[in-house]
C-alpha cells in the first residue's frame, strides 16, 4: 500500500542525496572564504606592527571581499540547489560549469590578493 504513495522525489533519492551534499560543499567553501578574510585581517593588525599604509589596505579589502564573495557564493549555492532540486525531478538536468569556473576564478583572485598582501610586508 505504500508503494502507490511514493514521491516524485523518491524516486530519484540517490540524486537529490547528491545534491544536497553538493548544495553542503558549497556552504563550506563560502565559509572558508569569509574565514580567509577574517584570518587576514586578524593576523595582519594584531600581529604586524611594522607594516605598510599598502599591506594595512590589502589586508582590508582581502577581508571585504572575502566576506561579500562568501555571501554570494552561499546565495547562489542555495538558488543553484533548488534548481537542479527542480531539474533532477523533471529529468533535465545539466551540469553547472559556470558556477564552477567563476567560483575557481574568484578564490584565485584572493589568493592572489594574498600573495601581493606577503610581497608588500616582505618587501
Amino acid at each position: 500500500m505504500m508503494d502507490d504513495h511514493k514521491t516524485l522525489e523518491s524516486k530519484y533519492i540517490q540524486q537529490h542525496l547528491a545534491n544536497e551534499r553538493t548544495y553542503l560543499a558549497w556552504v563550506r567553501t563560502s565559509i572558508a572564504i569569509i574565514g580567509i578574510g577574517f584570518l587576514a585581517s586578524s593576523l595582519h593588525f594584531n600581529n604586524i606592527s611594522f607594516a605598510s599604509k599598502t599591506a594595512d589596505t590589502i589586508a582590508v579589502l582581502i577581508s571585504i571581499f572575502s566576506l561579500v564573495i562568501g555571501f554570494v557564493i552561499l546565495f547562489f549555492a542555495t538558488t543553484h540547489y533548488f534548481s537542479v532540486r527542480k531539474n533532477i525531478n523533471s529529468q533535465t538536468f545539466a551540469s553547472a560549469s559556470s558556477l564552477i569556473k567563476v567560483s575557481s576564478g574568484i578564490i584565485f583572485f584572493i589568493f592572489l590578493l594574498l600573495g601581493i598582501y606577503l610581497i608588500s610586508i616582505l618587501f
